[in-house]
C-alpha cells in the first residue's frame, strides 16, 4: 500500500477520533468550566494524555518496531513472537509497578506538576483522586503500544489508529450524566479507566487475528532481545515525546495562575488535531518504509519517502496553522463557549492557541524527522534535542511567564510561546542532523512542494481575514449561530485551500492518482 494510503487510513481514523474528542471537550468544558475544578480535571488528564501520545500515537512503536520487524524478516515469525512475549512481560511488570508507586506517593507527586495550588487542600486533593483513577491508564496503554507495534509492523493500521475513539466513547457519556463539576471529573477519571481497558483488549484481539499469541501469564524475562528492545525504547520515547513532556513542564508552571490549566488544555484541544491527524499519520506510516530501506542499505528509496511524508505533511500542517494564527479567538469562542466556559475564558485561551499556532509545523516536523533516527536504531540522537528542547522550554517558560505576571499580564501565554521555540529547536537540530550525516536533506521536488503549499497557505489565511472581516453579515444569515458560522468559514477555508492548493501545484493531480494505486 503506498504512503499516502497509508497516511490516509491513519489520519482518517485519527480524524474521527478527534471530532469525537473534540465533542468530548466541548461537553465536559460546559460541565466542569474553567477554574480550581477544571484545573484539577486537567492535572488528571496530564499522565493519560502523556502516556497515550508516547505509547498509543507511535512512539513507542517507533522505537519497538524496527527491532520487532528486523526479527520478523531475519528470523520468522516465531522468533518475532517470542521477542513480542518477552517484552511485553517486561513492559506489564515495569508499567504496573510505577502505577503501584504513584497511587501511594500520588499527593507529593503532583507537587511537581500541579503544586502551584497546594494551598487549596479542596481542589488539590480532588486532583490527587482524580489522578489516582487514571494513573492504571498508563499500564493499558503501554500494552496497547506494544500491540500497535505489532500490527504497524505488518502494515495494518486500522486499530491502532481508531483505538484512541474508544476513549471519546466513554469519556461523552461520563460527561452528560454528570451533575455537578465536580462529580463531572469523578465520572470522566472512571471513563478514562474503562476506556484504558477496551483499548488494549480491542487492539489484542487485533493482534491475535494476526496469528500472534501473546500471553500476560509467566515470568517476565530480560532476555538479550528484550533487553535491546528496551535500549532502544526508552531513549526513544523520551525522544519522540519531547514536545508532551514540554506540555507538562508548561501545565506545571501553570498551576501557580488559576485557570491557567484550563485555558492551556482548550487551546491543546485545537492545536493538537493537525499533529494527531497529519504527525502522527505520516511519522508511523513511513517508518515501517525506512526500516526496510535502511536494512537494505537503500538510501534512495528512504529518501523518496522522506520527501514525499514531508512533502504530504507541510501541505497539510502549514493551512491548519495559519488558521489557528488568523483566527484563535473566534475557534475557541465557537467551539467551547457555553455553560460554565466563558466568552472570558474564549479571549484567554485564545491567547495561547495563537503562540501554539505557530509552532505547530514544528511539532508535525519533529514526527516525521524522527522515524529516519528510529529506522537506523539510533534513539540516542532524537532523546537528546528532545532534552534540550526540555531545558529551553523550561528555562524560558518560568523567565516568560514570572516576568509576564510581574508587569500584570497573563503569565500563562509565555508558556506557550516558551513550547513553540523550543520544538523549532527540537525540528531544526534533527533536521540540521539528518543532512550532517548524509542520511537526508530535502530534494528539490520537496523543497518546491513546501514553497508552493506556503504560497497556497498565504491566499487561505487572506481568505479567512476577509471572512473574520464579515463576520456579522455570515452570522446574521445563519440566525446569529457562532456554531454555523464557523462551520461555514471551516468548510468554505478548506474549498478555499484545495483550490489554490492545485492553482499553485501544492497538490498535483498525478500525486491523488498515485495516492490511490496500490
Amino acid at each position: 500500500m503506498s504512503l499516502a494510503r497509508n497516511t490516509a487510513v491513519q489520519a482518517s481514523l485519527t480524524l474521527a477520533s478527534r471530532i469525537l474528542g473534540l465533542a468530548r471537550d466541548v461537553i465536559l468544558a460546559a460541565k466542569i468550566g474553567a477554574g480550581p475544578v477544571g484545573d484539577a480535571w486537567a492535572t488528571a488528564q496530564q499522565f493519560p494524555n502523556l502516556f497515550r501520545r508516547i505509547f498509543a500515537e507511535g512512539a513507542f512503536a517507533s522505537a519497538f518496531v524496527p527491532s520487532y520487524a528486523r526479527t520478523l524478516e531475519a528470523e520468522g515469525p516465531e522468533a518475532a513472537q517470542q521477542v513480542a512475549q518477552d517484552a511485553l512481560r517486561v513492559l506489564f511488570a515495569m508499567t504496573a509497578a510505577l502505577t503501584i508507586l504513584a497511587q501511594i506517593f500520588m499527593p507529593w507527586v503532583l507537587l511537581l506538576i500541579h503544586g502551584g495550588q497546594a494551598d487549596d487542600p479542596e481542589h488539590y486533593n480532588l486532583a490527587v483522586l482524580l489522578t489516582r483513577i487514571t494513573m492504571p491508564y498508563l499500564t493499558f496503554m503501554a500494552i496497547g503500544a506494544l500491540l500497535s507495534g505489532v500490527l504497524n509492523s505488518a502494515e495494518r493500521f486500522i486499530l491502532s489508529a481508531g483505538a484512541p475513539t474508544v476513549l471519546n466513547l466513554c469519556l461523552i457519556p461520563a460527561g452528560l450524566l454528570g451533575t455537578t463539576p465536580v462529580i463531572t471529573t469523578q465520572y470522566a477519571a472512571i471513563a478514562f479507566l474503562i476506556a484504558g481497558f477496551l483499548q488494549a483488549a480491542l487492539l489484542w484481539w487485533g493482534v491475535s487475528r494476526q496469528k500472534v499469541r501473546l500471553s500476560l501469564l509467566g515470568w517476565p524475562r530480560l532476555t538479550p532481545a528484550v533487553k535491546k528492545v528496551l535500549l532502544l525504547a526508552v531513549p526513544g520515547t523520551i525522544a519522540a515525546s519531547g514536545t508532551q513532556i514540554n506540555i507538562i513542564v508548561s501545565q506545571s508552571l501553570a498551576s501557580f495562575e488559576v485557570s491557567a490549566k484550563s485555558w492551556l488544555y482548550a487551546a491543546d484541544r485545537l492545536y493538537q488535531l493537525p499533529l494527531g491527524l497529519v504527525g502522527v499519520a505520516v511519522g508511523v506510516a513511513i517508518l515501517p518504509r525506512l526500516s526496510r530501506a535502511a536494512r537494505a542499505g537503500d538510501g534512495a528509496a528512504g529518501s523518496r519517502t522522506m520527501d514525499e511524508g514531508l512533502g504530504l505533511a507541510m501541505a497539510l500542517t502549514l493551512p491548519a496553522a495559519a488558521s489557528l494564527m488568523v483566527a484563535p479567538v473566534f475557534l475557541i469562542d465557537a467551539f467551547f463557549v457555553r455553560g460554565a466556559f466563558l466568552p472570558s475564558d474564549a479571549v484567554a485561551a485564545g491567547a495561547a492557541l495563537f503562540h501554539f499556532a505557530w509552532g505547530v509545523p514544528a511539532f508535525v516536523l519533529i514526527k516525521v524527522l524522527a522515524p529516519p533516527f528510529f529506522a537506523r536504531e539510533d534513539t540516542k540522537t532524537p532523546m537528546r534535542f528532545a532534552l534540550v528542547s526540555v531545558v529551553i522550554n523550561t528555562l524560558l517558560g518560568a523567565g516568560l511567564f514570572f516576568w509576564l505576571k510581574q508587569s500584570g499580564q497573563m503569565g500563562f501565554t509565555g508558556l506557550a510561546i516558551a513550547t513553540s521555540t523550543a520544538s523549532w529547536v527540537n525540528a531544526l537540530l534533527l533536521a540540521a542532523t539528518l543532512a550532517r550525516r548524509g542520511w537526508y536533506t530535502p530534494g528539490p521536488r520537496a523543497i518546491s512542494g513546501f514553497a508552493r503549499a506556503f504560497l497556497a497557505t498565504l491566499i487561505l489565511s487572506v481568505a479567512i481575514w476577509g471572512m473574520l472581516w464579515q463576520l456579522p453579515a455570515i452570522q446574521g444569515a445563519l440566525s446569529g449561530s457562532k456554531e454555523l458560522a464557523a462551520a461555514v468559514i471551516v468548510l468554505a477555508g478548506g474549498f478555499i485551500y484545495t483550490f489554490a492548493a492545485f492553482l499553485t501545484g501544492a497538490v498535483r493531480l498525478s500525486d491523488i492518482r498515485q495516492a490511490l494505486r496500490r
